[in-house]
């Protein structure tokens, strides 16, 4: 018999869109390969259901997710959701203690440095995006770099303008600096 699932009473992340009930996977799998605009819809809702049920680390998951999207700019669920730096960093301002999110700068640095699938360079820069998120988040003794992969692997971590200059040719119009905005805002 499966668990019911239910919302926790925490207010939902204001840079996703509203769900009224608890979604599964099943809202981002049917769409199989076709990584279009209904998709990344589908993977933002999914990101709010899952944090509505308390489960912010893999909201978060589901945000990358929706970075798999094809999208060209001009679709208008850009213009209720942008990309999903905002709520990315919502979610790990809000997160409360005691609830598991992980070590988001360390899993921002594995998935940029082993990246693959659909449009990977661009989604290797977005991951090193949020990696420079989480630093700026996240107290660096508590949420550690993974030294031994930088030091055995021997990764130069790009710095966060570089980031942004690489998101402004290869992103969508403005996400670079919808990056930087997102990485020098002052914590809320």
């Amino acid at each position: 018999m499966s668990e019911r699932r239910h919302f926790l009473d925490r207010g939902a992340c204001p840079f996703l869109p509203n769900v009224e009930e608890v979604l599964t996977a099943e809202t981002t799998r049917k769409f199989g390969q076709e990584y279009d605009a209904e998709f990344y819809r589908a993977a933002l809702r999914y990101a709010q259901s899952l944090w509505l049920e308390g489960k912010a680390a893999q909201a978060l998951l589901q945000l990358n997710k929706a970075f798999l999207a094809d999208l060209k700019g001009d679709e208008d669920v850009l213009l209720e959701c942008p990309l999903p730096y905002a709520a990315k960093r919502w979610v790990i301002e809000h997160c409360p203690p005691g609830e598991f999110i992980g070590n988001p700068v360390r899993h921002y640095q594995h998935l940029a440095t082993r990246m693959s699938g659909p449009r990977a360079e661009l989604r290797r820069w977005r991951a090193w995006a949020c990696f420079h998120l989480a630093e700026a988040l996240l107290p660096g003794e508590e949420n550690p770099r993974d030294e031994r992969q930088i030091a055995n692997e021997g990764i130069v971590v790009p710095a966060r303008e570089v980031v942004v200059g690489e998101l402004k040719e290869l992103g969508l119009p403005g996400e670079g600096e919808l990056v930087r905005k997102e990485i020098n805002r002052r914590s809320s």
